[in-house]
């Protein structure tokens, strides 16, 4: 079962610009949808739901959820009033078509493909018939690992789980691989580098393009070397954008008011995860698959950034 927590950081209201609020129609609480703890989206909205507490004097916190999928639901259905979806799960969803409104571009999500270092594993081909971590059922890695690599050959037995208990299980020898997608560093995989228990296996420019016959919202990606300290190269791989939605009928001055602390807090949200460098206004145009709330496109539009997509 899918733990759900809420985090309150009502205690941080007190210490709101005093305008923030004056809109009557804002809502008294927040509730943003990441993923499981240990993640990018977690940590992610955790740095959020601060930084949107204190600007904005209203309570925000976070639910843990199994991912992209569920957090695309639960705002469609007003359960939560911001969501962290991937493009992918947006496509798979038809969502395009729903309540869904895009409010900013977060980050490119690479796909981690790792072993232990003395593992025999040398190539996506050598995966084949493997017991794969693939993280929580739901999840982004759960949903695309299989198809991706089923694409490439390689049929695996994905293992399902939150990331601390996968990793443990890994470290002992219970599951062969690692394949995550999360924003870089992903504290599961820098707690393995730091044992130095671990080699990538890269995914080719080749290999990128017939697993985009299956999925072709993915793209070719690359962690920066250092990133990580064995990565003393680039490591190529395949990713997928992250987009941060609302529902189309959040008050526009909320949404506008949220995407300009995202981007005025910039040093602080990187704070939170270092994967908040990539949200900036430029990467506006990495959402290709939903319209754009009318807040969010009114700040856009405030800082002269075209070719935004119109929302309704």
């Amino acid at each position: 079962m899918i733990r759900r927590r809420h985090f309150g950081l009502i205690g941080l209201a007190a210490l709101a610009r005093p305008a923030a609020a004056a809109d009557p129609r804002w809502p008294n609480a927040i509730v943003i949808a990441t993923a499981s703890p240990g993640g990018t989206y977690h940590a992610y909205g955790v740095g959020l739901a601060r930084i949107l507490t204190r600007e904005l004097g209203i309570a925000v916190s976070i639910r843990e959820t199994s991912g992209p999928a569920e957090n695309l639901r639960l705002v469609e259905e007003g359960q939560a009033q911001i969501g962290f979806v991937t493009t992918g799960a947006v496509m798979e969803a038809r969502a395009e078509r729903g309540a869904a409104r895009a409010l900013f571009a977060m980050y490119d999500t690479p796909f981690h493909f790792v072993v232990r270092r003395d593992s025999p594993i040398r190539s996506v081909g050598d995966l084949a018939g493997k017991t794969v971590a693939v993280g929580p059922a739901g999840g982004t890695g759960a949903d695309y690992v299989p198809r991706m690599l089923s694409a490439l050959g390689a049929e695996i037995r994905p293992a399902n789980g939150s990331w601390a208990d996968l990793a443990a299980r890994f470290r002992v020898g219970e599951i062969d691989a690692i394949a995550v997608a999360a924003g870089v560093p992903f504290p599961a995989i820098a707690d393995l580098e730091a044992r130095r228990a671990i080699r990538y296996i890269p995914i080719t420019r080749d290999q990128v393009a017939r697993i985009r016959l299956v999925a072709p919202e993915l793209s070719a990606s690359s962690i920066p070397a250092g990133t990580y300290p064995s990565l003393m190269m680039p490591y190529e791989t395949v990713g997928l954008f992250n987009i941060a939605i609302a529902r189309q009928d959040m008050v526009p001055s909320l949404a506008f008011e949220i995407v300009r602390d995202v981007f005025e807090f910039h040093a602080e949200m990187m704070e939170a995860h270092p994967a908040a460098a990539a949200a900036v206004p430029g990467n506006f145009v990495r959402n290709t698959v939903l319209p754009w709330h009318p807040g969010a496109m009114r700040y856009y539009g405030s800082r002269a950034v075209t070719g935004v997509l119109t929302g309704d």
